[in-house]
């Protein structure tokens, strides 16, 4: 897989840490909202300083539809504190804000519904897999690609896990 097996830190993390839903391009609309804008399944309508005013989103992890952004989390796959834990504790405050809002690939931060992403909380996949089985490999890959694009390490059940499930696959 191609990834560092190392132990967690465990310790130190701090959600302000890493500042999230900045508006990097200077558009108005920040991650959060590029986001969804992004993976609205129909156009999104936007109000004054880029207020959410129409869309549609599916969740992926747990096949739920709504029209209502508000019940809609974006979620870090890898989330803020398993990267704190797998190495983000050494960052400089810029590296765990680009983190926090990297839109560099489509799946590193997505759309999903609020339950879900809550349910998942800061687990890894030794702890937490979709309830939609059918995208389970392809979560666990895009965790693996997260992990490896920003050189975060894995611990031994965290790799077994990922093992595991692509073995699957």
């Amino acid at each position: 897989m191609g990834l560092r097996i190392e132990p967690e830190r465990g310790d130190g993390y701090n959600r302000d840490l890493f500042r999230h839903w900045v508006d990097a391009d200077g558009d108005g609309c920040d991650t959060r909202k590029e986001v969804l804008i992004a993976e609205s399944l129909e156009p999104v309508q936007t109000g004054s300083s880029c207020a959410i005013l129409s869309g549609r989103w599916y969740s992926i992890y747990d096949n739920t539809e709504t029209t209502d952004s508000s019940r809609f989390d974006i979620d870090h796959v890898v989330a803020l504190k398993e990267a704190w834990d797998s190495g983000a504790w050494n960052w400089s405050a810029d590296q765990r804000r680009d983190f926090a809002n990297d839109l560099s690939q489509p799946y590193f931060l997505i759309a999903v519904s609020a339950s879900s992403n809550r349910s998942k909380s800061d687990r890894d996949p030794a702890e937490w897999l979709p309830t939609n089985t059918s995208y389970r490999c392809a979560y666990v890959r895009i965790w693996i690609d997260v992990k490896r694009a920003w050189n975060l390490s894995v611990d031994q059940t965290e790799y077994d896990a990922l093992r595991n499930t692509l073995a699957a696959c």
